[in-house]
């Protein structure tokens, strides 16, 4: 019992390292995983989140943000994204699979969490999901547990502290609420929310939740899934921009793979958030989410500023 146990982890992660090759992997793998599964409601979740952090890694690459923002920023832009979200895969894959092999087999597996260094929280918080089915509990703890995930090894690292955080692009690209989360819809609407101050784990974690609600709200869920289900991934935001004639060429961002070999990431000793800071009440109430949300029609008029900008400086540089 204790090899096939063994073999189980060690397949596991495998499978992890393999889904974790880049951002279209992890975006593929969760959808995939919520088709196969849904009443993990985090994991469509996950791939709609990880579409977007594609498409700000590509943005990047466009003519744009590559004329008003230095190759060096770009770099470390690009190193937060891909950290951050290599990060939350790596942690939360396993669970995601450990959860699929005690449905196959019928037994709760959730002892080997604990082999790939999961928070004591979400060990508890899987054992009681299993008992009970609470899926908007489960979804709540997924998403307070994987922004605590991130929190030491990203958000507080000194490298990206000195070297992201604390500069002037993204201190101005927060303050403007130049970054958004969006969702499009098939039939061509998109919804979202901006972030903002997002260096706040609390202010992440609500992020989390409004979007969830956004996005499992009953006018939304299905056409917003049909998109995923039916737009490839590539990382780049022509998949929604095309379909809704979006024109903005100076803005137009190639598709990742075209830009971008896998990153190699060495993996770090991880302390556990759950023991060493617990969980805030805050973190744990009900969200309201208000109907009106212009966040899309928003976004595209800052980027429209920003190509204007751009054109400006290329003028008097000319």
């Amino acid at each position: 019992m204790w090899n096939e146990q063994q073999e189980l982890v060690q397949y596991i992660d495998a499978m992890t390292k393999r889904a974790n090759m880049d951002n279209v992997s992890r975006t593929k793998a969760y959808l995939a995983y919520f088709n196969r599964h849904p009443e993990i409601s985090w994991s469509f979740l996950a791939s709609m989140v990880s579409r977007n952090a594609g498409w700000n890694i590509t943005d990047l690459y466009t003519p744009v943000m590559a004329g008003l923002l230095p190759k060096r920023t770009r770099k470390r832009l690009f190193s937060t994204y891909e950290r951050a979200n290599w990060l939350i895969f790596s942690d939360a894959y396993p669970q995601l699979l450990i959860y699929q092999f005690s449905k196959e087999q019928g037994v709760p597996l959730f002892h080997l969490l604990q082999q790939f260094n999961v928070s004591l929280y979400m060990r508890r918080e899987w054992q009681r999901f299993w008992a009970n089915d609470n899926c908007g509990r489960l979804m709540q703890a997924q998403i307070i547990n994987e922004q605590n995930i991130i929190q030491r090894p990203v958000i507080e690292h000194p490298y990206y502290q000195k070297n992201v955080f604390r500069r002037l692009p993204f201190l101005l690209e927060d303050f403007l609420l130049l970054s958004a989360v969006l969702f499009p819809k098939l039939e061509g609407n998109v919804i979202g929310s901006y972030v903002y101050d997002f260096s706040n784990l609390s202010k992440r974690i609500l992020l989390g939740k409004t979007l969830a609600a956004k996005l499992f709200d009953p006018s939304n869920f299905s056409t917003v899934l049909e998109f995923a289900n039916t737009v490839e991934p590539t990382g780049s935001r022509s998949e929604y921009e095309d379909f809704l004639k979006i024109s903005q060429p100076s803005l137009r961002a190639p598709n990742l793979r075209a830009v971008s070999n896998p990153i190699k990431h060495q993996d770090t000793i991880r302390v556990d958030w759950s023991v060493n800071g617990g969980v805030k009440t805050e973190w744990l109430h009900p969200l309201e989410v208000t109907e009106n949300d212009r966040t899309f029609e928003h976004f595209y008029r800052k980027r429209k500023m920003l190509a204007r900008i751009w054109q400006v400086k290329q003028t008097i540089w000319a």
